[in-house]
């Protein structure tokens, strides 16, 4: 199994809708490391969720639903998309401050290419997180 973290912006999709909604397409990737991630996730595989811009905080927890296919909002190859669903919220949101300051999280992708929208975790990442989140 593979951990991810996904950023969203809560005011363009939040966690709120994305339980409403039960199952999302993760469309809208323009970038190829991003891309690349996107290509990587297996069905099952564990991701965090994360508000960025507003809150900046990890506030769920989902699962792969559907691997990789076509972006359906471009006609270019190139870019893809999965399905995600939800799977639990956090218990206490867990705040990139917080995962700034926290040693073991130094080389989280998130902390070195924040701009990234999909980024890889290793399996200590996610624990430690989860941890921090109330979930373990």
């Amino acid at each position: 199994m593979n951990y991810w973290l996904v950023k969203s912006e809560p005011f363009k999709y939040s966690w709120d809708q994305f339980v409403k909604d039960k199952v999302a397409t993760w469309d809208g990737v323009r970038n190829y490391q991003a891309r690349n991630n996107l290509q990587g996730m297996k069905k099952g595989d564990k991701v965090l969720f994360y508000h960025s811009n507003e809150g900046m905080e990890v506030v769920g927890i989902a699962t792969v639903a559907k691997e990789y296919y076509q972006d359906p909002t471009t006609p270019d190859p190139k870019w893809v998309v999965v399905d995600l669903k939800p799977l639990k919220p956090f218990k206490q949101f867990v705040t990139l401050a917080q995962m700034k300051a926290e040693k073991k999280l130094a080389g989280l992708s998130l902390i070195r290419q924040g701009r990234l929208s999909v980024c890889d975790l290793t399996p200590e990442e996610f624990e430690v997180i989860m941890e921090m989140g109330g979930m373990k």
